[in-house]
């Protein structure tokens, strides 16, 4: 495999590791309502074939101030399925329905409870940094098995390893600045 693919495909990977980390911090409930919250839920609706769906492709999320959200399912009788899915969920915050939407009241953080997700935080942003270590050594891998084959030349090795080291670099300093952004948006009161 030439070189250029390489640390194409070790970048590719650890772009997915930043995407997925951001993804997940979407879902990572802060005191403050936001869509991020649900919108990711499953829910099964019988009337649609018991089949998983997206809470957003079932209703739309509003937020109409820092503390509530409201659900309005686009179709009445599937209410009582999302009412049920988001019991179900481990998001910690109990649906109130009135027959139309339903409300969500998201109560503010205790102290512990920041903690705990701060910490869960840094557990996700430590995840991904492995995810981009493997990236690493797998390119490292097939640098250094081209060079013993004769395919790539050893200045072009050693130029893949600093490229490489640099990618690193770079995506261990994004995996930071969203870790770092979110735990302050966690500790706001």
């Amino acid at each position: 495999m030439a070189l250029d693919e390489i640390e194409f495909e070790a970048e590719e990977k650890m772009e997915k590791s930043v995407e997925f980390l951001k993804k997940e911090y979407r879902a990572v409930r802060t005191g403050r309502a936001s869509p991020g919250l649900v919108e990711h839920l499953k829910i099964k609706v019988a009337s649609y074939g018991d089949a998983p769906m997206d809470l957003r492709s079932l209703a739309t999320i509003s937020v109409p101030d820092p503390t509530l959200l409201v659900i309005k399912p686009f179709d009445p009788s599937t209410l009582k399925d999302i009412e049920r899915g988001l019991q179900e969920s481990d998001i910690g915050i109990n649906p109130q329905s009135d027959g139309k939407v339903i409300r969500l009241p998201v109560p503010p953080l205790s102290g512990e409870r920041r903690n705990q997700i701060i910490a869960q935080l840094k557990k996700l942003a430590e995840g991904q940094k492995i995810a981009l270590r493997n990236a690493r050594r797998d390119a490292i891998q097939q640098i250094d098995a081209g060079k013993k084959a004769g395919d790539i030349p050893e200045d072009d090795a050693a130029r893949g390893h600093e490229n490489i080291d640099k990618l690193i670099k770079q995506y261990e300093a994004q995996i930071d600045e969203l870790t770092n952004a979110k735990t302050k948006e966690v500790q706001q009161v």
